[in-house]
């Protein structure tokens, strides 16, 4: 079968990969002139930084797409555990370094911050543990049907309840309902908006650890390309695709800058919006916009965990691999983020020997997307979404806007999903 994958970021290549490895003839198309998307590092001065994501969840998924798209994980990336999921500093003055991959480190940890506070934390997070396992075998690893829901997994993508409203139900002190829903915060979402049973990721951290690769996202990115030319994918960079062909209501073919490239099958790898053939079955959808971001590179740097956030107007989330930082900010900013940073007692000024500043605006356009795919906007998100199947027959979607929330676990799991419907060749 003939198989055109749009985009050529995490989704594409984890998509283009495991169907070219069950024998499909797999074309590969992507509008920048290499392929990554917001894996892609950025380098400026001798110093290199994440552009996106800099650690994964759920290893097991992306060695899972390493092993079926040919070698293991292990033999081309270094993927090695966080001892520390992130430290929050408050601005009461109290801080926590939540620790990943351990109830009881995290219950320690978060009891600091005020007895039986750390019991309270410990069951919130262990209460999602059935939602984990009635959609991890119904809805992340299953090619779901809305029309026909297993029961269970009907009552969580139904439920009315919010994150928010759970938060404030099982904790009590503000700085927990922070810690929990700062992942979503982060990733552009409002906590009323996000429904209660996505709140498993604080399950993920917990139960299964945080990872991350010892020499940064692009080396994940540097090896999925390379697994292009082994899988023999045919690679056209440079090029955008303009609209599916569609005719007698299946897809046919895909129109791109450069000419019109046949398919039995297509894999939008992309946000739909900017197909106009898929855009009318999204108009119920936005986009989770990235935060602005600022990647600094430093003479020196005093030793950091690997995300600390600072609670605040606006919070500031700090990156720190060795003397390259990356600083997020999420909120109103009305000064120089290194002066922001100064206020924390994190004064990197004197060291500062280059700057790069980047915008929403600038991200998107160069992502061509947001690689935090959907904002939540109540629980028919999950139904206004597209993908893995789309209203087209041989149409197919993957990527960060075919997933439910930001992270390459999930676009992992949605790129395994596409290549279960298609199917060996």
């Amino acid at each position: 079968m003939r198989v055109v994958v749009v985009g050529g970021g995490y989704g594409g290549l984890a998509s283009a990969g495991r169907l070219a490895k069950i024998g499909h003839e797999v074309t590969l198309i992507e509008a920048a002139d290499e392929l990554g998307g917001a894996l892609r590092p950025v380098s400026r001065d001798g110093f290199t930084w994440d552009a996106s994501a800099h650690a994964t969840l759920l290893p097991a998924v992306m060695r899972d797409l390493f092993r079926k798209s040919g070698r293991p994980l292990e033999r081309e990336v270094d993927l090695e555990p966080l001892e520390v999921v992130r430290e929050h500093r408050f601005e009461d003055g109290s801080a926590v370094r939540l620790p990943a991959g351990t109830r009881g480190g995290q219950l320690a940890a978060v009891d600091e911050l005020g007895p039986g506070l750390g019991q309270a934390w410990v069951d919130h997070v262990a209460g999602y543990a059935e939602d984990w396992e009635v959609l991890r075998q119904g809805y992340f690893e299953s090619p779901w049907n809305p029309a026909a829901l297993p029961k269970d997994v009907a009552a969580r993508l139904n439920a009315r309840t919010s994150l928010r409203k759970r938060l404030h139900r099982d904790l009590k002190d503000e700085r927990l309902r922070l810690l929990a829903g700062h992942p979503f915060v982060a990733a552009g979402h409002r906590l009323r908006d996000v429904p209660a049973w996505a709140g498993l990721r604080n399950y993920l951290e917990q139960r299964f650890g945080v990872w991350t690769p010892s020499a940064g996202m692009g080396a994940v990115a540097e090896a999925l390309a390379s697994r292009m030319a082994t899988r023999k994918v045919a690679v056209m960079t440079g090029t955008t695709v303009v609209d599916l062909v569609v005719r007698g209501g299946r897809a046919a073919a895909v129109t791109t800058t450069t000419g019109t490239v046949d398919a039995d099958a297509i894999v939008v790898a992309v946000d739909p919006r900017r197909l106009p053939a898929l855009a009318r079955h999204v108009q119920q959808t936005l986009p989770a916009i990235p935060p602005r971001i600022i990647h600094v590179g430093l003479a020196e740097a005093p030793e950091m965990p690997a995300e600390l956030v600072l609670h605040g107007d606006p919070t500031l989330v700090v990156r720190a691999r060795g003397t390259a930082w990356t600083i997020h900010v999420h909120g109103r900013l009305l000064e120089d983020p290194l002066e922001a940073l100064a206020r924390h007692d994190i004064d990197v000024r004197p060291q500062l020997r280059t700057r790069v500043d980047l915008g929403p605006a600038q991200l998107v356009e160069a992502w061509g997307g947001s690689p935090l795919g959907v904002r939540w906007s109540g629980r028919d998100t999950v139904r206004d979404r597209l993908g893995p199947r789309t209203p087209i027959e041989g149409v197919y979607a993957a990527g960060a806007h075919a997933t439910p929330g930001a992270g390459l676990p999930f676009v992992g799991l949605g790129a395994a999903l596409v290549a279960q419907l298609i199917g060996p060749a």
